[in-house]
């Protein structure tokens, strides 16, 4: 009777060990989530401290932009202010120009003058020698070599007549007035000329600092846009770590809330196990009195047969409703998110990586969690469309899962999925061409160089 309490008892023990070792476990699994949680805060610190520092590269390219645009503003100024020089340079050159040309008709007049003046001169010089004078003058004039020797042949002649030297010597002045008004027109003119060239060279110089500087902003420009478009991606994995962070810590909530009411399942079962041991005792003690009395009353042994009590509660399975289109959950660690083939594998694609594979299917697709796990994010990104993210913490791990393209989400950041729950409905958004489900595997977080990317192929069902 002794063994078979003690065997009882064993049995009891053994059950409450299987209870009682389940904390160890969880706390295991509760260590693991916040190591996780550290490194993401890690990663979240450097990912960061990375956008204070694209942010200062920024700050700094925009400040020599602001300068270098001012620069072109004041250059910009410069080649207006030589324009409006030039303009003016171009209005003298041609008033010059008018000048010259008003002066051609003033010397043609004044050649016309001359020319009758010495009309005037041959006729009194045929008088002269007609009426018997001493001198011939048409020698004297058809002699002359050239004008200045015929005004000094003229003028050495005594016989002229007065009115004969004042029209000699309003040649003189005549011919001094049209020298000196071609000197000053021809310097003048070839003055505007330099000058007009020295503006010209000028201006040239200033459009080329300009050109200088504008493709100086304009790759100041290209750098700014370049450290904005990693700026936007560093925010966006700044997101992605923050809601992975808020998944986990909702993970370590759970761990806590199963381990709490696995201590007062364990409490409770100890109780239970220790009244029930106490009954069973009691009852075999009442039992073994029971049996002595009737050993001495009666000659013959009785014998005595222990009664034992086991129930058995019907197994009943749970009846599954799967949409015609979704497959059936597998057995592995992930299963396959979506009915469909597999129309493009991970790798090099369009001279960029293709960071996952994607399915491809006609009609209503339902898409499923991978599996068990917290959706860290859960929104529509210009590239991936509607996608929804899920961490998910196996073994100690961190894995997480991305289902992109979709059509529609149905699950919230924060949720809580099962493997083989739907997340949302196989679609064309974001930069995607046909409907497919983009899915991505993650040993680790999502970062925004996707190095944490292995091939799902390798781990979901084909």
């Amino acid at each position: 009777m002794k063994k078979n309490i003690i065997a009882m008892n064993a049995s009891i023990m053994i059950g409450l060990g299987s209870i009682l070792a389940a904390p160890s476990v969880y706390a295991e699994s509760i260590s693991d989530l916040e190591k996780q949680k550290e490194s993401i805060q890690e990663k979240r610190s450097g990912v960061e401290s990375n956008i204070s520092e694209t942010e200062k590269k920024i700050d700094n390219l925009q400040d020599k932009q602001m300068t270098a645009e001012d620069q072109i503003a004041a250059i910009e100024a410069k080649i207006a202010e030589s324009a409006k020089k030039i303009d003016a340079k171009n209005a003298e050159i041609t008033q010059t120009k008018k000048e010259i040309e008003a002066l051609k008709e003033e010397i043609k007049v004044l050649k016309e003058r001359i020319a009758k003046r010495n009309e005037v001169l041959k006729e009194r010089a045929l008088s002269f020698q007609e009426t018997g004078g001493d001198v011939n003058y048409l020698e004297v004039l058809f002699g002359s070599s050239s004008f200045g020797d015929l005004v000094d042949r003229v003028g050495a002649v005594a016989t002229i007549a007065e009115a004969d030297r004042d029209i000699l010597k309003q040649h003189e002045l005549d011919k001094k007035d049209l020298e000196e008004k071609q000197n000053a027109v021809e310097t003048k003119l070839a003055s505007l000329e330099v000058a007009k060239a020295e503006l010209l060279e000028i201006q040239k110089q200033q459009k080329q600092q300009k050109q200088e500087k504008d493709a100086l902003v304009k790759k100041l420009k290209q750098q700014t846009e370049k450290h904005e478009h990693e700026k936007m991606g560093l925010e966006e994995e700044k997101a992605n770590l923050a809601a992975q962070e808020k998944a986990i810590k909702s993970a370590i909530s759970l761990e806590h809330q199963r381990l709490a009411e696995l201590e007062a399942a364990r409490k409770k079962a100890a109780a239970e196990a220790k009244k029930r041991a106490e009954q069973e005792a009691a009852q075999a003690a009442a039992q073994a009195a029971s049996q002595a009395s009737e050993s001495k009353k009666q000659s013959t042994s009785s014998g005595y047969s222990a009664k034992s009590n086991s129930s058995s509660a019907p197994s009943t399975s749970q009846p599954s409703s799967n949409v015609s289109s979704a497959p059936a959950v597998s057995s592995g660690t992930f299963t396959r998110p979506s009915a469909g083939y597999v129309s493009s594998t991970m790798g090099e694609r369009w001279n960029k990586q293709h960071a996952g594979i994607d399915i491809a299917a006609s009609g209503t697709v339902p898409v499923v969690a991978a599996a068990d796990g917290v959706v860290s994010r859960s929104y529509f990104s210009s590239s991936y469309g509607n996608v929804v993210f899920v961490t998910h913490s196996i073994g100690g791990q961190q894995w997480t899962t991305v289902y992109a393209h979709l059509s529609s989400r149905q699950v919230g950041e924060g949720a809580v999925v099962a493997k083989g729950q739907q997340v949302g409905i196989m679609g064309n958004t974001g930069h995607s061409f046909g409907q497919h489900l983009h899915f991505e595997l993650h040993k680790g977080p999502w970062n925004y160089s996707k190095s944490n990317a292995v091939n799902p192929l390798n781990y979901i069902p084909n």
